[in-house]
């Protein structure tokens, strides 16, 4: 892999991180751990408890979503730090750089991606 594209992929997942960071800060959640705030604009008001108990679990799925993704762009950095970026995780071969420039956080080339499906 290129040095030119390898840097481009961390901006583009330092981007990413930074997104997400935000995103759960703004819900509520922190970023580093699995607190979660009281999450605002729910009314836990006891006449409408099955909308804000849909509404909270709506939130705590999009929360869910973006730590899963923060995650995934986590380990796709660390794998650049460590100089494994790029590899196979399943059988060690190079991925090709169309896969990781659509898909920076493929961790399995497409023979091995296609096995797990």
């Amino acid at each position: 892999m290129t040095a030119e594209l390898l840097t481009r992929l961390r901006k583009e997942l330092e981007t990413e991180r930074a997104s997400l960071v935000e995103d759960l800060r703004g819900y509520g959640a922190d970023p580093d751990s699995e607190k979660v705030a009281r999450i605002q604009g729910i009314d836990d008001n006891f006449a409408d408890s099955a909308a804000a108990t849909a509404e909270r679990s709506e939130m705590l799925a999009l929360i869910d979503n973006a730590r899963e993704r923060l995650a995934e762009v986590d380990e796709a950095l660390l794998r650049m730090d460590e100089g494994t970026y790029g590899e196979c995780a399943e059988c060690g071969k190079p991925i090709p750089e169309a896969r990781l420039e659509a898909r920076a956080l493929s961790v399995r080339c497409v023979e091995c991606a296609a096995k797990r499906s």
